[in-house]
């Protein structure tokens, strides 16, 4: 599946839970329009529309095809944790003078060093 990150993606993870979330309201709501038709055709004994069979369908694949692209583009953006420890990291920097920071990081290197090793 080739991904277009110019297309009107959204922004953010919880943008793109929304999204979701929507494209599977949509999908449940065809999914119980389709059941209810078919229940009306079988007490009646009436053939489906097949017309309006047809474009609920396609619609439904369309929303499945959205959902799958969107699914794809967020495993392109970086985790959650790491997005929340880069923002950790913008701030702590920012609060504190080159010198401070440098030992920050200094003592941030030995405590890993010693936690992989």
């Amino acid at each position: 599946m080739d991904l277009d990150f110019n297309n009107a993606y959204p922004a953010s993870r919880a943008g793109l839970r929304t999204r979701i979330a929507e494209i599977d309201n949509a999908m449940a709501a065809i999914r119980a329009q389709i059941a209810s038709s078919d229940l009306q055709r079988q007490v009646k004994k009436k053939p489906i529309d097949p017309q309006w069979f047809h474009r609920a369908k396609t619609a439904l694949r369309h929303l499945q095809h959205e959902r799958a692209s969107l699914q794809q583009f967020a495993i392109h953006l970086p985790p959650h944790a790491e997005s929340l420890k880069d923002c950790l990291i913008a701030v702590l920097r920012e609060r504190h003078e080159e010198s401070a920071w440098a030992r920050v990081m200094d003592d941030a290197h030995r405590r890993f060093d010693e936690e992989t090793h």
